[in-house]
């Protein structure tokens, strides 16, 4: 399927960007996805995104949410939805938790639209969804993984495995292959995935009677870790938990290397960026993550393909995350009796064994995903299945 790579969209998010560099701070634009031509009959459904154009989270959530996000719009948009085209209003969060909850706000109030995609992580979702919610918007974050967030109400969903999801099934996978009995875990305690992630890990330690050594803490931005692996190094675990988001894992793995520490690193969610960053320091490391290049299917197969002629780069997890989100609100939309929330929402509480490129999709009862956790190995500079 051709994909149109030179869109109004991809030309409006560059100059938001382009913008944060000129030292505009929290940039807020909404912008219009343009109609293409000969797509002007039927029904125009708008959907708000909300997305990191500006600040910390911007390469890592903003570009790769966006690319997914428009390769999904316009294979949708070329037939799959027939009688419905659907165009996006965006708007920047500026990769704040207050920059979320005012985008959910303007988007709702004056946009006026009725369904909404984003935003990036989980503390930002934390305090959106509940806005969503309350003015009865359907919402999906594709990417936040923290446990409780769409049991806040039934108008909102999400795509990303959920700690309780991942992390047990990872955990017993790797330990029943490893065996490790005394590790140590460290994590981003600013940050509502990180935090949740260690306590999950714990939890899931616990079960097994794995003894945790250590737990070392760091904040969101750091840079030097080298006082906690030097704790940790003194312990000699057999492995190492990391969970952070994407701008502290390579530095710690690298660090981790200049140390001298050979435990085992596992690591939620690490990324083919993440891979390259680290360079050396990430061979051998694992991840619990919900896609992977790796999986072998006709459907994640031709996404790869699609993605890497589009933007002439490999997708990763967040691409796969953003595609997907819009995909199954495609298939709610699909079978909904009517572009009323009301009835959006419905649908998409019935998707069931939707086929993805994650496998086969499903929502559970409080509006989270499910389907079959990965677990991948960097090997040669490559993530490929953990056998």
């Amino acid at each position: 399927m051709k994909i149109r790579t030179t869109t109004m969209f991809v030309v409006l998010v560059v100059f938001v960007a382009m913008l944060s560099f000129s030292s505009c701070e929290n940039v807020s634009n909404i912008i219009e996805h343009s109609k293409s031509q000969g797509d002007d009959s039927g029904e125009h459904l708008a959907i708000g995104v909300v997305l990191p154009l500006t600040g910390r989270h911007m390469f890592d959530f903003g570009e790769p949410v966006q690319q997914g996000l428009e390769l999904a719009l316009n294979e949708i948009n070329d037939g799959q939805l027939a009688g419905t085209h659907l165009t996006f209003v965006v708007a920047d969060s500026g990769s704040t938790v207050e920059g979320a909850v005012a985008a959910y706000n303007k988007l709702i109030h004056e946009d006026g639209v009725s369904v909404l995609l984003g935003p990036a992580t989980s503390s930002m979702t934390k305090e959106a969804f509940p806005v969503a919610q309350e003015n009865q918007v359907v919402a999906i974050s594709p990417t936040s993984a923290a446990r409780d967030l769409s049991a806040i109400g039934d108008y909102v969903f999400r795509i990303a495995l959920t700690t309780d999801k991942l992390i047990p099934n990872g955990i017993a996978a790797t330990h029943a292959k490893l065996a490790y009995q005394n590790v140590a875990t460290l994590y981003d305690e600013d940050d509502a995935f990180s935090r949740d992630g260690d306590a999950a890990v714990q939890e899931a330690l616990a079960e097994l009677n794995v003894n945790v050594l250590i737990t070392e803490k760091f904040k969101s931005g750091d840079t030097d870790f080298t006082e906690q692996l030097t704790r940790i190094k003194a312990l000699n675990p057999d492995a190492i938990f990391l969970s952070s988001l994407s701008q502290e894992k390579p530095p710690v793995l690298i660090q981790a290397q200049e140390l001298g520490i050979t435990a085992q690193f596992i690591i939620r969610t690490f990324t083919e960026n993440n891979v390259a960053a680290s360079g050396d320091a990430a061979e051998g490391a694992i991840t619990f993550v919900g896609w992977g290049k790796a999986v072998d299917t006709q459907i994640n197969q031709e996404f790869i393909k699609n993605y890497s002629d589009a933007y002439g780069i490999n997708p990763n997890n967040y691409v796969a995350r953003a595609y997907t989100a819009l995909h199954v609100l495609a298939e709610g939309i699909r079978n909904a009796a009517s572009h009323a929330p009301k009835d959006i929402r419905d649908a998409l509480a019935q998707v069931s064994d939707f086929e993805t490129v994650f496998g086969a999709f499903s929502f559970d009862e409080v509006g989270d995903a499910v389907y079959e956790p990965k677990i991948l190995i960097v090997k040669n500079g490559k993530l490929e299945l953990f056998e």
